[in-house]
């Protein structure tokens, strides 16, 4: 198997991943270790893997790592693995995956697979994976202007820092999009493959992961008020059913408007709006056990 690493993970990232490898080689199981050096890297080494025949390409980071490598595999009969070293690693926990290192590397070395069907960002000729949510509005403002070193100092906490930064920097301005055909507007809006947002908070019930379609939550309106009630409502597993928030499921979300609006997808920067968000060709495997 392939370890696609990602060096600037989360805070637990070489201890974790260490123990996981010196378990894996201690039973045998041979492995390539190869670190990213820069964005789209773990796309390029898990492509690589797929055209040398890899049964299994490992990605060791967090949920835009995982994003990534699931991006090279696309299309191929390779698994994916994970050993989750990132800040939120909201796939880990939507999955119910191991975070113990003996737990990991069994769970690896079983190689017992469970199927996934990641969503599509498509824009202007370019295409983007994403494995757990898409995000346009506020909370991706807040990913964008992130600082890395506080990110890295303080996990998940940077984020609560920054969403209080960014309070009343942000313009709140609506948000058009098309559901199946059907126009809407709002202030902020997730796309979500599975139930968990920003670590094991629930914010999706209807989520199928498994299957083609969308979770779309809609916030419909939005201020610094707001978005504080909505702040202290996802740590009590009520953001999802907070006032002002809506659910719907579509299979095709079409973004529309010339406005660019920042857009997150897994935790990443991913550019700005429009765009749209459609069902992956393929379902991909991934390593539960």
């Amino acid at each position: 198997m392939l370890i696609v690493f990602n060096p600037i993970a989360g805070r637990r990232r070489a201890a974790l991943l260490w123990r996981v490898l010196d378990v894996l080689v201690a039973n045998g199981v041979r492995l390539d270790l190869m670190e990213t050096n820069r964005a789209g890297h773990a796309e390029e080494l898990a492509r690589d893997a797929v055209a040398r025949g890899l049964p299994m390409v490992v990605a060791a980071g967090g949920d835009g790592t995982i994003a990534e490598v699931a991006n090279g595999l696309m299309g191929s009969t390779v698994a994916l693995g994970v050993i989750p070293l990132g800040t939120a690693n909201v796939l880990a926990h939507e999955l119910a995956l191991p975070f113990a290192p003996r737990a990991v590397a069994a769970a690896l070395a079983f190689g017992r697979t469970q199927q996934i069907w990641p969503g599509l960002a498509q824009r202007e000729g370019t295409t983007r994976l994403f494995v757990q949510m898409l995000g346009a509005g506020f909370d991706a403002h807040v990913v964008h202007t992130l600082p890395f070193p506080l990110k890295r100092m303080f996990g998940r906490g940077a984020y609560v820092m920054q969403t209080l930064r960014e309070l009343t920097r942000y313009g709140y301005d609506p948000i058009s999009l098309r559901l199946d055909g059907q126009d809407m507007q709002a202030a902020s809006v997730i796309v979500s493959k599975g139930r968990l947002y920003g670590g094991h908070y629930l914010l999706a019930p209807d989520a199928q992961p498994q299957e083609p379609g969308f979770s779309v939550v809609l916030f419909e309106k939005a201020d610094p008020g707001r978005t504080l009630m909505y702040g202290a409502a996802l740590p009590l597993n009520r953001l999802g059913r907070a006032p002002g928030v809506r659910h719907m499921r579509a299979s095709r979300i079409e973004f529309i408007g010339n406005y660019p609006a920042p857009v997150q997808a897994d935790g990443d920067k991913a550019g700005f709006l429009p765009l749209t968000v459609l069902n992956a060709p393929h379902p991909i495997r991934i390593v539960v056990g």
